[in-house]
């Protein structure tokens, strides 16, 4: 048998308090606010602790009336009336406070996903890599939504529960103080055995965030991968993984709730059993003569309505654990070390520049002591096109990573036209450089607004332009909405490689200085090459470029040929001077047409 609590439980504690603790000052900017809601309900509750009292007076009124044979008709119509106007009053402010309070909650959730979505684009692309992007999604989605709705409904009902306790407890004691100290005889015992449920609870709630990034993960993956499940027939295999991820969340979600569920009916038991011996004690007072019939009246009203608000601060404790789970995750994404900030010493480019490239001695790892690229060192003359090929691994894309600068060498240095690149604003870098993936990335709007992405400011004649130059304005006018046709990067609109040729047709637009070809003809069929072929050329003519490709033949009239293996350049050439050299690169080229004649 597992007795007290681990020191991870506690640590999970500790961390979530933490969580919860940040988000109350986040709302430090909604004070006004919540100094409303606290104002309002204040009003609201002390009218509706004051009306059991009234109400007890209006009793007295009747019992006294009716002994002396005459009831004060006008003192019970004025009590009644004031009682009315009390539950009014009560009405209106906890309307206009908890409107207040969910105006303060909501604009706290603007501001996490503003602030979320603000530090996606300062994330080094190392940890998007390395992070699961449903994992991401559900925290920036998931987590936030359920820190406004936990928060919306606890933080008005939670003022409201306090201020009530303390009214209650006060017009209970001013009543009778001795019978109020026996209703509360067993409220610390019950007070206790719900703190040790909540604290018992804690980590259930914690697992029950991660596990809902992980299904959000899977649903992703089956998303973006159903084609490919669907070919190979691993439907029964995904819904397999979906099921023990699924089974995972519902576990430590029932787990948490049933736990923090548990002191709610205890709450109502210690009430109960509060209730009862306050109509045994307070009967027992009212024939001794110390307590009237109106005040055992309004005291049994107080007793019973203090279920409500002891009930509300334990449900409400449960509600701040789960929103205090999904601080932790989202504080966590927020908290995660981003890009190094540009350094003061900045050069500005020129508006025209060769884009000669030199690297000097570069080492860069995604892992300490783990090298991609070792010790690189190259100059690439301005307007080259330089091919770069190898094995899977072996740095190619790496290498144009770095001069994009989506990550910075680990020592060594690039330099374009003699700028170390670490001195050029990330913005002005990548405004002069132009990149087409493998991966066509397209989002949600009109083939217009894709292209024109390029480059700000783009009109609709030079969108066209570059559609014309790749080749595929012809077929964008024949859809039926032409250039305003609606696409995504899911789209059924287009086919694989008519994407391709809009991000191509994208990078063109750009006008760059730099061009960099990811594996850009890998995903294109015969016929689209062929229509890209020329556009290409004119694109690349002038600048430097760097081409990485497993189709040997689209690289033949690259000036130089990089072989790259382990991180190092282990040949480099022409086309004719590299076969000659019967190397790496002769192999490649061996293995990959020996396959092609024999298809």
């Amino acid at each position: 048998m597992r007795h007290g609590l681990s020191s991870h439980d506690n640590d999970s504690a500790q961390d979530m308090k933490g969580a919860l603790l940040r988000l109350v000052r986040m709302l430090r900017p909604e004070s006004v606010r919540i100094a409303g809601t606290v104002i309002f309900t204040l009003f609201g509750t002390v009218a509706m602790v004051a009306a059991p009292k009234l109400l007890g007076d209006a009793t007295n009124v009747i019992v006294d009336g009716a002994g002396a044979g005459r009831i004060d008709s006008q003192l019970l119509a004025s009590l009644l009336l004031i009682v009315c106007g009390l539950y009014v009053l009560h009405a209106v402010t906890n309307i206009i406070g908890g409107a207040l309070s969910r105006i303060a909650v909501q604009n706290l959730g603007y501001r996490l996903r503003m602030e979320a979505q603000a530090k996606i684009d300062r994330l080094p692309l190392s940890y998007l890599d390395q992070h699961k992007r449903g994992d991401l999604l559900s925290r920036v989605t998931n987590d936030i939504d359920n820190i406004v709705q936990t928060l919306m409904q606890a933080l008005s009902q939670s003022i409201v529960a306090v201020y009530t306790v303390i009214g209650i407890l006060a017009f209970m004691f001013y009543l009778s103080w001795s019978l109020a100290l026996w209703s509360l005889l067993v409220l610390p015992f019950g007070m206790l055995a719900i703190v040790k449920i909540l604290h018992v609870a804690a980590p259930a709630f914690r697992e029950q965030s991660k596990k809902t990034g992980e299904v959000s993960s899977v649903i992703d993956e089956s998303f973006s991968g159903h084609d490919v499940v669907s070919a190979f027939g691993m439907e029964n295999d995904v819904n397999d993984v979906f099921d023990n991820a699924n089974n995972s969340l519902f576990s430590a979600g029932f787990r948490g709730y049933f736990l923090s569920m548990l002191a709610q009916p205890l709450t109502g038991f210690i009430t109960n059993l509060s209730f009862v011996i306050v109509a045994v004690i307070g009967g027992i007072q009212v024939l001794n003569g110390t307590l009237t019939i109106g005040g055992i009246q309004a005291f049994l009203q107080y007793s019973r309505q203090l279920n409500n608000p002891v009930g509300t601060i334990a449900s409400m404790s449960s509600m701040l654990q789960s929103s205090a789970a999904s601080g932790e995750r989202i504080f966590d994404f927020l908290d995660t070390p981003e890009m190094e900030p540009e350094t003061g010493d900045t050069v500005a480019l020129p508006s025209t520049i060769s884009g000669a490239v030199t690297f000097d001695r570069l080492t860069y790892g995604y892992t300490p002591n783990k090298p991609v690229i070792q010790n690189l060192s190259l100059h690439v003359q301005g307007g080259q096109q330089v091919a770069i090929v190898g094995p899977t691994g072996a740095g190619k894309t790496t290498l144009v990573n770095l001069v994009m600068r989506f990550y910075d060498p680990d020592s060594g240095t690039i330099s374009l036209d003699g700028r170390d690149i670490r001195t050029i604003p990330k913005a002005t870098l990548r405004s002069r450089t132009g990149m087409v993936l493998q991966d066509t990335w397209l989002f949600d709007g009109t083939i217009e607004e894709n292209i024109a992405f390029g480059r700000e400011g783009s009109s609709y004649d030079d969108v066209a332009a570059a559609a014309r130059a790749v080749g595929i304005d012809r077929m964008i006018r024949q859809l039926p909405d032409g250039y305003d046709t609606r696409i995504d990067d899911e789209s059924g609109e287009l086919s694989r490689g008519k994407k391709q040729l809009v991000t191509i047709a994208r990078a063109y637009i750009s006008q760059p200085d730099i061009l960099i070809l990811d594996e850009a003809t890998s995903s294109v069929d015969t016929r689209t090459e062929m229509l890209v072929a020329h556009a290409m050329g004119e694109l690349r003519h002038g600048r430097t470029s760097f081409i990485i490709a497993h189709r040997l033949s689209t690289i033949k009239d690259a000036d130089v040929i990089l072989v790259m293996v382990d991180g190092n350049v282990v040949e480099q050439g022409t086309h004719e001077a590299l076969l000659a050299q019967r190397g790496h690169y002769y192999s490649l080229y061996q293995s990959q047409f020996s396959t092609n004649e024999e298809e």
